[in-house]
């Protein structure tokens, strides 16, 4: 397609992967179906955010056009899903109610799993908005999955746990926590001082998390919504092979350089050079 364009392209035999300058929906038809194992979205949530200075209505889009331009954005993302592979959407609650149901006409149920919010403005007539919703849908069974397990809180200041694990102690200290749906140990917008743009990013611990839970060296990652590209880097530097795009040129180019700056760690490992430029 004529307003698809390849940024770069990693052929190495560690670094593997495309980053793509496109509207999510060009982006995602130009992907085989039953080819993803693992697709991660975080759309904008059609709040009016400014993304881009080019293009200030992306996130501003009346509520029935957003609601519809996301579906587009499902349905092809369902296509691309492999057997057993993993579709994760990142959204608000609100919006996570329609497209919940929308998937589940699709995909199979996995989880919703709550990511804390840490601030506690109120907004109107409503009660504190206290997380962001992470569903997780499959293509019947996962063919990865992995619960990973998690240190137990202690107080910040006396280092002592805040549960009494009672009889499990011993247990809870060698081994961990089982991870719940509930995700309240990691903040979901990252610093301002560890951030690569203006906007909005999700922390890196949330990707290792998703990827430690479905993903596997040599599948295929994709992420329409790259931005700064966090995701596609913690893929990648898990070894699966990846494909991420952005509708604004600066996001891909902070992506490109991330990517360049994992490579130069890969090289020591045997990595070439592998970078097929378009």
């Amino acid at each position: 397609m004529a307003n698809v364009k390849e940024i770069k392209g990693y052929r190495g035999r560690i670094l593997n992967g495309s980053i793509i300058q496109a509207d999510a929906i060009d982006f995602l038809r130009t992907i085989k179906s039953r080819s993803a194992s693992l697709v991660f979205l975080d759309p904008p949530f059609n709040l009016g955010k400014t993304y881009s200075a080019h293009n200030p209505s992306l996130d501003r889009k009346p509520p029935a056009d957003y609601r519809l331009w996301m579906e587009k954005v499902l349905k092809e993302s369902v296509r691309i899903l492999d057997e057993g592979g993993t579709l994760y959407l990142y959204h608000l609650p609100k919006w996570a109610i329609h497209f919940a149901a929308f998937l589940e006409s699709h995909l199979s149920f996995r989880h919703w799993i709550a990511v804390s919010m840490k601030s506690s403005f109120v907004r109107g007539k409503w009660l504190y908005p206290a997380h962001y919703a992470l569903l997780m849908f499959t293509k019947g069974e996962p063919a990865h999955f992995k619960r990973p397990r998690i240190e137990p809180k202690r107080c910040r200041h006396c280092q002592k746990y805040i549960k009494d694990y009672g009889g499990y102690r011993k247990i809870i200290e060698q081994k961990g926590i089982n991870l719940s749906d509930f995700w309240d140990d990691l903040s979901p917008v990252r610093h301002a001082n560890h951030k690569y743009r203006s906007a909005n990013e999700l922390p890196e611990v949330l990707f290792k998390r998703i990827i430690e839970i479905s993903g596997a060296p040599n599948l295929l990652y994709v992420d329409p919504f790259a931005g700064s590209g966090t995701g596609v880097v913690q893929a990648a530097s898990s070894h699966m092979r990846f494909m991420a795009c952005d509708v604004v040129k600066d996001n891909c180019e902070i992506v490109y350089a991330r990517l360049n700056g994992l490579r130069k760690q890969f090289q020591g490992k045997g990595e070439n050079n592998g970078e097929k430029s378009t």
